[in-house]
């Protein structure tokens, strides 16, 4: 294997013999850490029948990466959630990564947010009801439309997610999915650079300092955190 992923596996699974994997974040999670394991990879037939249940066909780097590397495991934060093939039992996809992605959205639920009506500019609770529904309505409208054109691929914790735009002129790139603190979704930013992240560069970089935690021997070892129940 050539390319972007040549020998990316191999560096992965070789992390599970470092003296210090514990040290990176993710790996290591009260039993749900992942391990520094990745799934098989897909078949190009499988990736195809994924990709006709989404609407769309995946950008190059995420879609060698489910065929050359894994279809899901180890990666950034708690590690890339699964891509499993499409079973008979499937259900159907929303149809939402089809959709163009609109980062100008998040611009727009801020200033809509802003605009929320306040009963004190109401005489009463219904004439405030009236126009605080068809509000409240656009706001969900705007803060659900915020990832489409993407597909979530992995969990940051506390309700934070990254997101691999599918669609649109920023197909290929990675996004915060930060609407659990009301920041909307914004793009990734890896060492101060100004530019938009691809999916390889965000992997990569994390590999890299993963390395760099995991086979450090000059600090001695974490211990495996100690949970006591209170019963």
């Amino acid at each position: 294997m050539a390319g972007t992923w040549a020998g990316v596996r191999e560096r992965v699974l070789a992390l599970r013999k470092a003296p210090r994997w514990r040290a990176v974040f993710g790996a290591d999670f009260q039993g749900h850490g992942h391990n520094f394991e990745l799934l098989p990879v897909l078949t190009e037939e499988q990736l195809r029948a994924v990709e006709r249940r989404l609407g769309t066909e995946l950008p190059e780097e995420y879609r060698t990466f489910l065929l050359e590397v894994g279809a899901g495991g180890t990666g950034p934060d708690y590690g890339l959630f699964p891509m499993k093939p499409v079973g008979p039992g499937a259900r159907p996809a929303t149809g939402r990564c089809a959709l163009p992605f609109r980062p100008e959205l998040t611009a727009q639920l801020d200033e809509h947010e802003c605009a929320e009506p306040q009963r004190a500019d109401h005489p009463d609770d219904g004439a405030f009801a009236a126009v605080y529904a068809p509000w409240e309505a656009r706001h969900e409208e705007l803060y659900d439309a915020l990832t489409e054109g993407t597909l979530c691929i992995s969990s940051q914790g506390c309700a934070y997610y990254s997101l691999l735009v599918v669609t649109g002129p920023q197909r290929g790139t990675m996004w915060d999915d930060v609407r659990a603190v009301g920041e909307g979704v914004v793009p990734v930013e890896r060492g101060g650079k100004t530019r938009h992240v691809s999916f390889a560069e965000w992997y990569l970089d994390w590999l890299d300092d993963a390395e760099c935690r995991a086979w450090d021997k000059t600090v001695d070892p974490p211990s495996r955190p100690q949970f006591i129940s209170d019963q």
